[in-house]
């Protein structure tokens, strides 16, 4: 079988020195703490962390499957109305497991996938004004069905989709992905008899990729949903048990706590050195930052802990950011996403051989340029002691990114471990949203409304 391996080479001092390395007995220091980290998520399993067992649930795959089947062909676009963890996993499977150019040219009997995680009037407005809503499937995810920005996404489309349709036509064109039993989205799928799913309880927003909320536009847009939470699981039954040294979730939560713990390096870098996991990058910014980075730790004493997430893509931001990453501050450190097999070979041929420039690259293929590039990045890094770890994926299959994701879901429940933190709210995301709703005038928020608006009385310097 398959499997994603971590080389970890490049973070310990034989490589990159005393200095900015860590040292072999460093990692192995934390072994007892690791797995006591790793027991202390998994006794959760059954409780609050019900993401922990999504690669399991093959009934609710089989559920997404049937619907899937039932609609193909029906529609010529999926559109997710969806923020955050409602969206980032969506545009990371579509981005890793369609074709790069799938909304160009679908497959036969295949829609197109928007993703539309912003209320910026230019972006709904521009799709407004290019999109026909009776083409389209209108996939609404919000577990409270309270988010500010998809409800009223939704009340938007949904009117567009009344006035072309009628009441009776506009239901078969949404499908709604929210709470089993509370928040508001509940009732009005009850009400108005829209196709829905669940967000199971215990499966936050950046923990739900592999719940229907990543699962439902994935399977409808023909992604292979089986192989990709069976590499899940084979990912959940690597990392359950196994000691430190043998865990790959385990050596890539430590590395991250000591990289910035003991090493000074608040930053955190993905560099994909895939196009198609371009967008994994994105999807892992925000599982880190909001899962790690906390004012308070468990015990209620100001930590301000966290990595900064930095998203970067090879060899496109070897000619935008590398110059800072080999030369700038010892204050990064490094994780390369690394293919062994592309889907494709892109020969390149024999022409201009008079000129030295050229002459090399004939004959040759994109994909040995491609793998010198990436490899000399990791050189240049390397060489400037600057610490860097490598995940190999065998190929872009689903299986492979299924391993992927839960394999970073479970290091940086343990990261919450290390760091002392509560690696499953959010509070910091919580007091905009509060701020947002007094601002827009919601009930109930008429008090902070005040104190807002008080704020904002005094004189403002602009220049």
């Amino acid at each position: 079988m398959d499997r994603l391996t971590l080389d970890y080479t490049n973070v310990l001092s034989d490589a990159i020195g005393p200095k900015h390395g860590l040292e072999l007995a460093d990692l192995e220091a934390l072994s007892e703490r690791s797995e006591a980290a790793l027991a202390a998520v998994q006794a959760r399993r059954d409780q609050d962390l019900r993401w922990l067992d999504l690669p399991h649930q093959s009934a609710v795959q089989q559920d997404v499957m049937d619907y899937a089947a039932s609609v193909q062909g029906q529609f010529e676009n999926v559109v997710v109305l969806g923020i955050g963890g409602s969206a980032l996993g969506n545009r990371a499977l579509h981005r890793a497991l369609s074709s790069p150019f799938h909304d160009i040219q679908p497959p036969a009997g295949m829609p197109r996938l928007y993703v539309l995680d912003n209320v910026d009037p230019d972006l709904v407005g521009e799709f407004l004004d290019t999109v026909d809503p009776k083409t389209c499937l209108f996939n609404v995810i919000s577990k409270s069905g309270s988010t500010a920005e998809t409800m009223s996404q939704f009340l938007v489309l949904r009117e567009r989709l009344i006035a072309a349709l009628g009441k009776e036509g506009h239901r078969r064109h949404m499908v709604v992905t929210t709470d089993a039993e509370k928040g508001v989205l509940r009732p009005i799928v009850e009400s108005e008899g829209y196709q829905s799913f669940i967000v199971p309880d215990g499966v936050g927003g950046r923990f739900s990729v592999l719940s229907p909320v990543g699962l439902v536009s994935s399977a409808l847009i023909g992604i292979d949903v089986p192989g990709l939470l069976a590499g899940a699981a084979d990912m959940d039954e690597r990392c359950r048990e196994a000691p430190l040294m043998e865990n790959p979730a385990l050596v890539y939560a430590a590395i991250q706590y000591l990289m910035q713990e003991k090493k000074g390096n608040p930053m955190s870098v993905t560099f994909s050195y895939s196009q198609r996991l371009a967008c994994v990058g994105d999807w892992y910014a925000q599982l880190l930052a909001e899962s790690i980075g906390k004012r308070l730790s468990r015990d209620g004493e100001e930590v301000f802990a966290g990595p900064t997430p930095v998203s970067a893509i090879g060899v496109t931001d070897q000619h935008s950011q590398v110059q800072l990453y080999v030369e700038g501050p010892h204050d990064k450190w490094f994780t390369l996403l690394s293919v062994d097999r592309p889907d494709h070979t892109v020969e390149i041929p024999r022409a201009f051989e008079e000129h030295d420039a050229l002459a090399y690259l004939g004959g040759r293929t994109m994909n040995e340029l491609f793998a010198a590039e990436r490899d000399g990045t990791r050189i240049a890094l390397t060489d400037a002691k600057r610490p860097n770890v490598t995940v190999s994926f065998p190929a872009v299959t689903a299986h492979h990114v299924g391993q992927y994701l839960y394999l970073m879901e479970l290091a940086v429940a343990v990261m919450g471990e290390h760091y002392g933190v509560d690696a499953f709210d959010q509070p910091g995301v919580e007091a905009g949203k509060v701020a947002a709703y007094a601002l827009m005038g919601r009930s109930g928020y008429e008090e902070r409304r005040a104190e807002i608006e008080k704020s904002l009385s005094g004189p403002r310097r602009t220049v």
